[in-house]
């Protein structure tokens, strides 16, 4: 386990990073407002709801299930939903983006991919399928 020292520093620079990147957005500044009276509690239920989300991504990858299915495309909708109601307004524009970035940053790819190597391929798969 990391000590609390390094996580929050982590925490700090993911902050700095994300600011810098997306500040501006209205997306963040929803974001910012909507999670600002978070409790300790109210961030495990958040993290929890996505963690169930990823985990409903990696059972249909391992059972062999098409990004182009229903199945698929359902569970897209529930990411999409999931982030919607503990963070922001999640359109398909910022939807699209996010399966970009599940691959590109090699952050996002590890911690998606403890649920199963490949399951961020599989979900960036399955956004691409569902907003085009």
């Amino acid at each position: 386990m990391m000590p609390m020292k390094n996580c929050e520093t982590l925490n700090e620079q993911y902050a700095r990073e994300v600011r810098q990147r997306w500040g501006s957005t209205d997306a963040y500044k929803e974001s910012v407002q909507r999670t600002a009276p978070y409790s300790k509690t109210d961030w495990d239920n958040a993290y929890s709801a996505l963690d169930d989300v990823i985990i409903g991504f990696a059972e249909l990858k391992n059972g062999g299930t098409d990004p182009d299915q229903q199945a698929a495309r359902l569970q897209v909708e529930k990411l999409q939903q999931c982030i919607s109601e503990n963070y922001y307004t999640c359109t398909k524009e910022i939807l699209a983006g996010l399966g970009q970035m599940y691959v590109a940053d090699q952050r996002f790819r590890s911690n998606i991919d403890k649920h199963g190597t490949g399951t961020a391929e599989y979900i960036s798969l399955c956004i691409e399928k569902y907003c085009r």
